[in-house]
């Protein structure tokens, strides 16, 4: 594997813009199946390249992804959501588990296996365009030292978050910061993450919840998040994790070791996989972002798995990330907690107390059948959320006034 350009050639099959999850997950694909000529064009250092961050997917033990399982960072089997009233849920979703890995192991794992690919190039390098040609399409870039080339290919596959964000309805933003704290004394329990909780001042508009996942007993990812409308300052977060982690969970003294922050867009909108005869859009810019919770990791896999196998049949094609199922029902979740109509943090803490572990989170991932969907509905505010559902179709998609991108770690 090579990280200068090529001497002028003929195209590459396949060239991917972006190396984070979406691009080095489809790079990946495409080295095992001996894919005969793939370039990845990953931002160099600076501004455009994304700091580290951390990826979260539920996985059967064993069986899901099993491939990536020594980029992992840590695993859970119990999960545990707190209530506003502080009373805790704790689950064991088997055969599920939780799993979690840094961004930064899981390019390390890739790039180590692209370097044996002899027809996988990685270069860094800035892209400028994507357009489409006579013989497929061409990406254009500039490499750190200034020079511009032209990098023609049969299909692009180009994984940069869209700006703007396509129309919508409903537009929400996911957005957190995290410290991976070190206590001075045994704090957390490795076994129990928790993914939910909603012992925090709840904003005005929308729902904030902590969410821990420990790494030791005195190590842990403490994150404060919140489901609204804009972002906040970054003192305000700094604000809100302090009295998380001093007054709720009562850490004692700690010292914070790093710092993660983002957004995600939280939306109905149409996402566009295709943009030219050979040119697609992969990962979030494609869509794989599920709406109403900003999972991406899993939908990115399995999507670059069918993208694989599509090329070695001979032809090109991204499938839905989603299904429509799962996307109608997000957009009238979304609705409805846009609206005020429903509550948030009883919404979610009521779904953990009554619908079986293992299901809720294959519903949360889109792998439930109608019956097991309509069971779930019946478990949510039946009529907030059929007032939701029947005025939606009444609704324009409106494009936004100040879009939001960025990627979530999970």
């Amino acid at each position: 594997m090579s990280r200068e350009p090529r001497t002028p050639g003929p195209p590459d099959d396949v060239v991917i813009v972006g190396g984070g999850a979406a691009g080095l997950a489809l790079a990946h694909r495409l080295a095992a199946s001996g894919h005969p000529s793939v370039t990845l064009v990953e931002a160099p250092e600076g501004p455009l390249r994304p700091p580290e961050r951390t990826w979260c997917y539920w996985a059967r033990r064993p069986g899901d992804f099993d491939e990536f399982d020594e980029a992992v960072t840590a695993s859970w089997s119990r999960l545990r959501v707190h209530g506003t009233d502080g009373r805790a849920i704790t689950v064991d979703p088997a055969p599920l588990t939780y799993r979690m890995l840094r961004s930064a192991d899981f390019e390390r794992l890739v790039h180590s296996r692209l370097a044996r690919s002899p027809g996988v190039r990685v270069l860094r390098a800035t892209a400028d365009t994507v357009h489409r040609t006579a013989d497929g399409a061409e990406v254009r870039c500039t490499t750190p030292d200034g020079r511009t080339l032209s990098l023609p290919a049969r299909y692009v596959f180009d994984s940069r978050p869209r700006c703007p964000l396509p129309p919508a309805r409903t537009r929400l933003v996911q957005h957190f910061r995290g410290w991976f704290v070190h206590t001075d004394t045994d704090r957390f329990d490795p076994a129990v993450a928790d993914l939910m909780d909603f012992r925090v001042p709840q904003p005005a508009h929308g729902l904030a919840f902590g969410y821990v996942l420990p790494l030791a007993p005195d190590r842990a990812l403490v994150e404060y998040t919140e489901f609204s409308r804009t972002p906040l300052t970054a003192a305000a977060y700094d604000a809100a994790l302090t009295h998380y982690s001093r007054d709720v969970l009562a850490l004692g003294s700690y010292t914070v070791e790093s710092v993660e922050q983002g957004a995600i867009p939280m939306t109905d909108a149409r996402f566009d996989r295709r943009t030219g005869p050979s040119v697609f859009r992969i990962g979030t810019a494609g869509g794989a972002t599920r709406p109403a919770t900003g999972y991406t990791f899993a939908a990115v896999q399995r999507q670059s798995r069918a993208v694989a196998a599509s090329l070695r049949a001979g032809r090109a094609t991204v499938p839905p990330p989603h299904g429509r199922r799962a996307l109608a029902m997000d957009a009238v979740l979304l609705r409805a907690l846009d609206t005020g109509r429903i509550n948030g943090p009883d919404f979610f803490t009521a779904l953990f107390r009554r619908v079986p572990a293992e299901r809720l989170l294959r519903f949360l991932d889109g792998g439930t059948s109608p019956r097991e969907e309509w069971s779930i509905g019946l478990r949510t505010p039946v009529r907030a959320m059929l007032r939701t559902a029947l005025e939606l179709p009444f609704l324009p998609h409106r494009s936004p006034f100040a879009p939001h991108t960025g990627e979530r770690h999970r």
